[in-house]
């Protein structure tokens, strides 16, 4: 094998390695992005939907407009707003487009900087029993799709997104097992 070729071999090696530790990025393009993150959790789908709307007590303050997560607001039922109200203004993160108890909760909603870009995104939480662990056990997953016009460049913009994401989810998941949204 000549030297050039090896190279190749191995550069494709380390972007292929690279590409699957980013898993939770499903699909980017310049028009859209899929991320989607899944994870069983030792609880009923009532104790993991139920913490859902409890986005104030789980989501990070730093991603937020005021700073303050503890402004947040969201009730788990369609054309609710996932909201955000402080002292000097206002957001309107999303709105429920669907809510199925216990089973799913659905948001039309731009998140953070997407919203001032004309961009269409979906959230979705989906709980599914997990059949391995009993009655006590879910399977969350929770899936961001995004689209807009090409020129949104949304290829580049998944990564920052994806870490985000990941962070609220991790913080989600560590709420519903623990009570507390920080980890150890």
């Amino acid at each position: 094998m000549s030297m050039p070729l090896f190279r190749a071999g191995f550069i494709l090696v380390l972007v292929a390695a690279a590409w699957s530790a980013r898993a939770d990025i499903q699909a980017a393009s310049s028009d859209s992005f899929v991320i989607s993150y899944s994870q069983r959790i030792d609880a009923t789908p009532a104790t993991v939907y139920a913490a859902l709307p409890a986005i104030d007590r789980w989501w990070t303050s730093e991603h937020t407009w005021s700073g303050d997560a503890a402004n947040l607001s969201l009730k788990a039922e369609a054309g609710a707003c996932f909201c955000e109200r402080w002292k000097d203004g206002s957001a309107e993160h999303g709105r429920v487009v669907m809510a199925l108890r216990n089973q799913t909760l659905r948001l039309q909603t731009a998140l953070g900087p997407l919203q001032g870009k004309a961009l269409n995104g979906v959230l979705t939480f989906q709980l599914m029993p997990d059949a391995k662990g009993g009655a006590a056990a879910t399977v969350l997953t929770m899936t961001y799709v995004v689209s807009g016009a090409s020129a949104s460049a949304l290829d580049k913009i998944a990564p920052p997104v994806n870490e985000v994401l990941g962070e609220q989810f991790g913080r989600l998941v560590r709420f519903i097992q623990t009570g507390k949204p920080s980890a150890p």
